[in-house]
This record gives structure tokens, sequence and C-alpha cells, in this order.
């Protein structure tokens, strides 16, 4: 879990009554809220009360559990008969730093991934593609608010035609531009 720089670590405190104390803030928590904090990287210990035992591994399974019965399940029923087997086994002790640099590996990996996509995008065909869409979107939505007409009729105006011959040139370059992006799409698919 990685620890966000200033951060301590906030200390929870579970009573008799099930109820969670955030000490660091000096109210009562829910699951949920421990949830968010370790999604926020946020490290924490849950103590019992009376006992000053610490139990955060058992709340964090519990809110594994409570994830898991909200119905989108992330552990495979085969992952799990496999993991409960090896309670006992003589590789039990390996199992905890192995799943953990698992975990480790899994989330450097997505990161990568992640931005390796946003990368390939930027500056490719496809982000200019995705910007003249943009800019053709702007045009013609431009071209239907109230008083694009008034605003057009009023340069053309001179010569008693109307603002057609502007909206004609808009139209035209419209055109222009998307003959343009086929073409580019037309080069990609080859």
């Amino acid at each position: 879990m990685k620890k966000q720089q200033g951060d301590g670590v906030v200390v929870i405190k579970k009573y008799a009554n099930r109820r969670l104390y955030n000490t660091e803030s000096s109210s009562y928590i829910t699951l949920e809220h421990l949830a968010a904090m370790t999604r926020a990287g946020r490290e924490f210990k849950v103590v019992d009360a009376k006992t000053d035992e610490d139990i955060t591994h058992n709340v964090l399974t519990q809110i594994i559990m409570e994830e898991e019965s909200r119905g989108q399940t992330m552990l495979p029923v085969n992952f799990l008969r496999q993991l409960i087997a090896l309670y006992g086994d003589s590789m039990q002790a390996m199992v905890p730093d192995y799943l953990e640099a698992s975990m480790e590996s899994f989330r450097r990996n997505q990161t990568q991934f992640k931005t390796a996509v946003e990368g390939a995008f930027a500056g490719s065909p496809f982000a200019e593609i995705a910007k003249r869409n943009m800019e053709m979107f702007e045009a013609a939505a431009n071209a239907f608010k109230p008083g694009a007409a008034a605003a057009a009729g009023g340069a053309g105006t001179a010569g008693g035609t109307g603002g057609g011959a502007g909206k004609d040139g808009e139209i035209a370059a419209l055109k222009a531009e998307l003959a343009q992006l086929r073409d580019k799409v037309d080069k990609l698919g080859d």
C-alpha cells in the first residue's frame, strides 16, 4: 500500500458495538470510509478499543467481503478454493509475500499500460481526427445557434443576397475538411 507524503498512519478504534472511530478526524466512520481511504492510498491501523490489539487484517478482510457481496465479484471461486487449500499447507508462510509481490507487479503493469494507451493517441492521426471532428461539430452547432443567421446576414447584406454566401462557404469548408479526414482514415487503413 502506498503512503501519501506527509500523512502518517491513521489510528482507527473499533468498539465492541462494531463502531469505528477515526482518531485523526475525531469522528465515527464506516467500512466504506475505510475502503475510500484505502483507494486513496491512505494508511491506517485498526485497533480494538478495549484491548488495543491490531485488527487491521480482520477489518480489511471484512471490507473485501462487503465488496464481494455487492454483486461485482473480483475473486474467482477457483482462486478462493486454491487459497483456502493453502491454509495449513507447508507453503502457507510463502503465500502472503507471493500475493503481495504479484499484486504490486499487477499495479505497476496496470499503470504502465494506462500510460502507454494515453500516450499512444497523443500526436497520432487519431488525435488529429478527434480535434477536427470537434471543430466541425462546433462549426455546425454555431450555424444553428439563434442569431447566427442574423450575424452572417449582416456581413453579406450589402449586395442584397442575405447570409447565404457565408453559410455556403462554411458548408464547402466543412465538406473539404471531411474529405481530408476520409483521406487520412483511408491511408491509416492501408
